[in-house]
């Protein structure tokens, strides 16, 4: 990890491939993602305005949130094309890649741990190709992760991927939320001309959010609870997954197809959401995401209006198959609209399943998508400032120049938050002000009542004052990595910041 090493692969004599494994950018204060996803086969070819940008950008780690290939049962001449595509910034820096339903041959994906699917669609869960098809997609885009965090293999014997990898001193957690997510025919009432599709206004939105339902499973809700507590080598950290926990979308496919609910997206359902999302808020961290074609940078809302973490879905690298739109229909701003965005539809909304979700920056396409370099398609970058604590989001058109600098993003980019944004519940009592021997340590604070844990975050410096969400007893833990001690094992809070207690903490 701390040296550079090149590396040559030959085949025969002339067949000659190189690159260099990067050392891990530990000493970088900024460390940078690619965000890509939704590689359309219609369109085939090079992705050389993408991969130059990318080379000029030259990030630390690349993400490929899904659908890499629309080959569906051909997916081993799709992931070589792909490879073609990418493999001039693929060869030089760590590449994360996951498999989405376009990958193992679907339109949707509902996995339901690894049931027989009736159909290529989906919603009656589960998979539609045999299951060893699947595995070797996934074993084909997935087998270079560090190993999986599950152990053996679910009872339908499909394997699972889902990990967390550290590149430079963030801890992305990988998940693979459609492979645990419950299917919606037969178990919801159907309200569309679809089992997935939701277009009654007036439709109770508990219907749909029945008891049983899952979405990341629990095997995944434990690997997150135990990721956000542990940061060995970890001063910030991301989740990363296949597809946005909200549906931020209106309109599908064509410009007149509105949509009010698409339970494809991890919207749905809406307990599942609240349950992956807690789990992420509690390490201060933002999400990563693709599927969608559209791109967003949203702030999730829980229980009220910006008090869950911040997600960027990317664009569609290409797209020519499905444009998406965001459009309030009564044509309004939200609530709280973003300050100084050049963008009309900012601000409080929610969505179809009652979500609750701010809209900071989206990037629609034009109505005719006809004209191959005015599609709203291109890339993400994420920018994890580790000295300011803060994440910056850009979203490039595929046709443009970075090289011109932040007018050449989609208007409403870049968007720049704090780590501690991602937690935007709304203090109600302050824990004493603590100072520790040494800088940098993680905290851990959990309400002795409910016996929540709040938040395990790494803090900044020695100095650290905890704030609560209730007048209840709490406890605080510590330690270099982990929370292992307890510092306080409990206390009351106070109502205001300066009322609380200063302790020194020799740890």
């Amino acid at each position: 990890a701390s040296r550079n090493y090149p590396y040559r692969v030959r085949h025969g004599e002339k067949a000659v491939f190189e690159g260099v494994m990067r050392r891990d950018p530990i000493n970088k204060k900024e460390i940078v993602v690619g965000n890509l996803s939704c590689n359309s086969s219609r369109d085939p070819g090079p992705r050389t305005n993408i991969v130059n940008n990318l080379k000029k950008i030259d990030p630390d780690l690349l993400f490929f949130a899904g659908d890499q290939t629309y080959h569906h049962t051909e997916h081993t001449s799709g992931w070589i094309e792909f490879g073609l595509q990418f493999r001039e910034i693929m060869k030089d820096r760590p590449t994360i890649t996951i498999p989405d339903d376009h990958d193992i041959g679907q339109a949707n994906l509902w996995g339901e741990y690894g049931k027989r699917a009736k159909n290529p669609q989906g919603p009656s869960g589960g998979y539609y190709y045999p299951l060893k098809y699947v595995s070797m997609v996934e074993r084909q885009q997935t087998w270079h992760l560090p190993d999986a965090a599950y152990k053996g293999k679910l009872k339908s014997g499909l394997s699972t991927y889902f990990t967390r990898l550290r590149v430079g001193g963030v801890d992305f957690a990988i998940l693979e939320d459609r492979k645990f997510k419950s299917g919606p025919e037969g178990k919801i009432p159907k309200m569309g001309p679809r089992p997935d599709h939701i277009n009654d206004p007036s439709y109770d939105r508990s219907s749909v959010d029945l008891p049983g339902l899952k979405l990341l499973g629990k095997e995944q809700l434990t690997f997150l609870s135990q990721w956000s507590q542990d940061w060995t080598g970890a001063q910030m950290k991301a989740a990363l997954s296949q597809t946005a926990f909200c549906g931020a979308v209106h309109i599908h496919g064509r410009p007149n197809d509105r949509l009010l609910a698409d339970l494809d997206s991890n919207g749905w359902p809406q307990t599942g959401r609240k349950k992956a999302l807690r789990e992420i808020r509690k390490a201060w961290a933002p999400h990563l995401c693709g599927d969608q074609h559209l791109a967003v940078v949203v702030q999730h809302g829980i229980d009220s209006h910006r008090d869950g973490p911040f997600a960027f879905t990317s664009p569609a690298i290409v797209n020519s198959i499905y444009g998406r739109w965001w459009h309030p229909l009564n044509d309004l701003a939200g609530d709280n609209p973003i300050p100084a965005s050049p963008l009309p539809w900012t601000g409080d909304y929610e969505d179809g399943l009652g979500n609750k979700i701010t809209m900071h920056a989206y990037a629609n396409p034009p109505a005719d998508r006809r004209d191959v370099k005015n599609r709203a398609d291109g890339f993400g970058i994420a920018r994890f400032n580790k000295e300011t604590r803060s994440v910056t989001y850009e979203c490039w058109p595929r046709f443009a120049d970075v090289s011109e600098g932040d007018e050449a993003q989609f208007p409403g980019w870049p968007v720049t938050h704090k780590m501690s944004d991602n937690d935007g519940r709304k203090a109600v009592g302050w824990l004493p002000q603590l100072t520790f021997s040494k800088p940098n340590q993680v905290v851990q604070v959990t309400n002795k009542k409910t016996n929540e844990v709040l938040y395990t975050i790494r803090i900044q410096g020695k100095s650290f004052q905890p704030k609560v969400y209730s007048m209840d007893s709490h406890e605080i833990k510590s330690g270099e990595n982990k929370p292992e001690t307890v510092v306080i094992p409990q206390i009351q809070p106070v109502e205001k910041p300066e009322l609380a207690k200063k302790i020194s903490v020799s740890i």
